[in-house]
């Protein structure tokens, strides 16, 4: 679907430079796209890494504006691979390693109907450590790396790594994941940021051009669970929220580089509904600093979202939570998510972007008691009452403490989480 997505966007670009342009430039109402932009989709290396109108007797003093541009973009927010969910891998492919496509299926309509689609990647891949899931109690996490070939499959392009379990095998678990990643990368059409090899890594900001708009992806991450003094002394870098002097420069440069500014932020208190204070200060900056859209992660619960207005006027967006995309959690708010939906226009004559059409997807993981068996991803549209009351959770083990389960649960949940007008039920 990736080639498909590329082919329609070669086809829209060559419809665009075939339309005649505008000769003058208008200040936008918005926020005007940069004109200065460089594409860099580079992957560092190991070491570094015709329209027709009626007949004029008189020539017209107007130019036809020219095409808008357009990407629509979805999102998805922990991919958090815990025991059970590679366990179901392990039953999907018959005892012969890992299998994790079937889990995903139901939402590949989803992430293959957009240009871009993003993915909070919870848990580093590194092949020589043993592949945990929080299993033992020990919230430590590496996943096999069959995790990547499902998640590339189903068409995510852009894979966000910055959280707080880059560390759970230490600095090297991480330089090999970060290798591993970028392997991916130069094997397939996609982009990977938020653990980097060194300094220069860090601050190569990535660019992907899409339907002839640049976007910058920046990633951020607020912890990573006490572990960050390993990184004394070590060539890795994760840049974290409190570096706001480095995430404002960056921002900042990714504006100059390119149209638009996408960025990913780890931060919040787990398991609540509620946005903490800081997060909607530091959020507020990032919108003011040249960030179009925020995406959220870490709090396992998917949370609100709302418009940002900046100084100027103009607006950017922020989803503070997208929770979980799958897991295998046991309180009832741990397992709907929020898969953002939106679309990013240039416009033709004014240069200025905006955001259109900007919502969630809810999504479901469901699973059976008593094992966590037959675990997938269901979009709200495909689930219904009869698949909430066959739900393992009210019998899974360890319980959580939020256990109720039902349709109208699920709806709760979504409501107390997601305004209205923004809810996207029936995709």
């Amino acid at each position: 679907m990736r080639n498909i997505r590329k082919t329609l966007a070669l086809f829209t670009v060559m419809v665009a430079l075939a339309m005649p342009f505008t000769g003058c430039s208008k200040v936008s109402t918005t926020r005007s796209a940069s004109s200065t932009a460089n594409t860099n989709t580079s992957v560092p290396a190991e070491q570094g890494s015709e329209d027709i109108t009626d007949v004029q007797t008189e020539p017209s003093s107007e130019l036809p504006a020219s095409a808008d541009k357009r990407v629509h973009v979805v999102a998805a927010g922990d991919n958090l691979i815990h025991y059970s969910v590679y366990k179901n891998a392990e039953t999907y492919a018959g005892g012969y390693g890992y299998d994790f496509k079937p889990m995903y299926e139901n939402v590949r309509y989803i992430v293959e109907g957009a240009d871009v689609a993003i993915l909070e990647q919870e848990t580093i891949i590194s092949q020589s450590n043993e592949v945990r899931g929080a299993n033992g109690g020990a919230l430590l996490f590496n996943s096999p790396p069959e995790v990547a070939d499902a998640v590339i499959d189903l068409g995510f392009d852009v894979f966000t790594m910055a959280n707080n379990h880059l560390l759970d095998c230490g600095t090297a678990g991480l330089e090999e994941s970060i290798n591993f990643w970028n392997a991916k990368a130069r094997e397939h059409d996609i982009t990977v940021l938020g653990a980097y090899l060194n300094e220069e890594d860090a601050n190569n900001i990535r660019i992907r051009e899409v339907n002839g708009v640049k976007i910058a992806f920046l990633a951020y991450c607020e912890n990573i669970n006490g572990f960050e003094g390993l990184l004394v002394g070590s060539n890795l870098r994760v840049i974290q929220n409190y570096e706001e002097d480095v995430i404002e420069r960056q921002i900042k440069e990714a504006r100059q580089k390119a149209d638009v500014v996408i960025v990913s932020a780890h931060w919040g208190n787990e398991d609540t509904f509620e946005v903490r204070p800081d997060v909607k200060v530091l959020a507020q900056k990032m919108a003011d600093w040249g960030a179009d859209v925020i995406l959220g992660d870490h709090t396992h619960v998917g949370q609100t979202m709302e418009w940002l207005t900046r100084p100027d006027g103009s607006k950017s967006f922020v989803f503070y939570s997208m929770g979980n995309f799958i897991c295998a959690q046991t309180d009832n708010f741990n397992v709907i998510g929020e898969m953002p939906d939106f679309d990013i226009v240039i416009d033709g004559t004014t240069g200025a972007v905006r955001l259109e059409d900007v919502g969630v997807v809810s999504t479901i993981v469901h699973y059976n008691s008593p094992d966590f068996a037959n675990m997938k991803i269901y979009t709200y549209s495909q689930y219904s009452p009869e698949l909430a009351a066959q739900h393992g959770l009210p019998y899974a083990i360890p319980q959580g403490t939020y256990t109720t389960f039902g349709w109208d649960v699920i709806n709760d949940i979504i409501n107390t989480a997601v305004p209205k007008e923004f809810q996207k039920l029936d995709k």
